[in-house]
């Protein structure tokens, strides 16, 4: 199964509220590109709980990251990333130290929602 079979069309997502910094030049290096993209990413996903960081981008074709990290009660860092990889056979995900999952029911359907909505962003506001 491609991405592009499982995202169908990204236009038809309704995009979020407008909450995104346009501070961005129109040369970018990688790293400002994976920033910039970030920015757009991370608001997916609701509000960001003070002290909390959150990152949703697609590293490279196919390849998905999400990363929230945050400070428990007793000072702890608290640190998660989980790598998406879509492949032929569908979408897998692993979360640091365990190995490849592929996602199913709702959990897809939220992955491929949150994927189109990106892309919708990214290509709306950053790439327009």
């Amino acid at each position: 199964m491609s991405l592009k079979e499982l995202l169908g069309n990204p236009l038809s997502v309704l995009m979020p509220p407008e909450t995104i910094p346009r501070h961005y030049s129109n040369k970018f290096t990688y790293d400002e590109l994976v920033n910039a993209e970030s920015d757009y990413g991370r608001t997916l996903f609701g509000p960001i709980p003070e002290g909390h960081q959150r990152e949703f981008f697609e590293h490279r074709k196919n390849v998905w990251i999400w990363h929230e990290s945050w400070t428990d009660i007793s000072g702890q860092l608290i640190d998660q990333t989980i790598r998406y990889e879509v492949r032929p056979a569908g979408v897998y995900k692993k979360v640091a130290g365990q190995s490849y999952q592929k996602i199913e029911g709702k959990e897809l359907e939220n992955f491929v929602s949150a994927a189109k909505m990106y892309y919708k962003l990214v290509k709306t506001n950053l790439y327009n």
